[in-house]
């Protein structure tokens, strides 16, 4: 019994280290970029020694990989929380709430996903952009399962609408450094969507 309780402890440390570097690296490649960021700089954020991550990740693109699949996590737990809601219009204004309720960050940085996916598809190498666009395409299909619920006529292209739109306010919030432009135009959104089917 007292070795399956010493081998637990150690397991769970390392998984606990590695769930911090990756969180750490999804900070800090949103914030400085993919090219600019250097493992000891998500090693500083995660505060763990720079030759420890190796342990964890043995190349920048394992991490950048790490947190891609942050970020499908926070989608899958944010839209989760949303199938909770018993309407799908509701779902639609809940996700837009979430996003503006990030206006600072983009303000700041652009969308997580939206500059993560236009860095890595300038990149030669890696495949990493094919990542980034499933991560994508499961917000896509997420939302147009909430169109297809609604009822309205072709929900796919409602769903690159408001996916597109959250991409556009994103990139002009980050390029004016104005979080108004977010909160704007999530209001318009969400008038755009309680005229649905009137």
């Amino acid at each position: 019994m007292t070795d399956s309780k010493e081998s637990r402890g150690p397991r769970a440390k390392a998984a606990g280290k590695r769930r911090q570097l990756t969180a750490a690296a999804a900070r800090v490649l949103h914030e400085q970029g993919v090219e600019r960021t250097t493992i000891a700089d998500i090693a500083r954020a995660a505060e763990v020694p720079a030759g420890n991550v190796y342990y964890y990740f043995k190349t920048k693109d394992e991490l950048v990989e790490a947190a891609l699949s942050e970020h499908a996590s926070h989608l899958e737990t944010l839209t989760g929380r949303l199938d909770q809601l018993a309407d799908p219009r509701e779902r639609l204004k809940g996700l837009v709430d979430a996003w503006v309720s990030q206006r600072d960050t983009a303000a700041r940085y652009g969308c997580p996903m939206g500059t993560l996916a236009s860095e890595l598809d300038k990149r030669a190498e890696g495949g990493l952009d094919l990542t980034a666009g499933r991560v994508i395409r499961q917000l896509l299909e997420w939302v147009e399962a909430q169109y297809r619920q609604i009822g309205v006529a072709d929900p796919e292209g409602h769903a690159l609408a408001l996916v597109g739109a959250y991409q556009g306010m994103s990139l002009l919030s980050n390029a004016l450094r104005d979080p108004e432009v977010m909160a704007r135009e999530g209001a318009r959104l969400t008038r755009e969507l309680d005229s649905l089917g009137c």
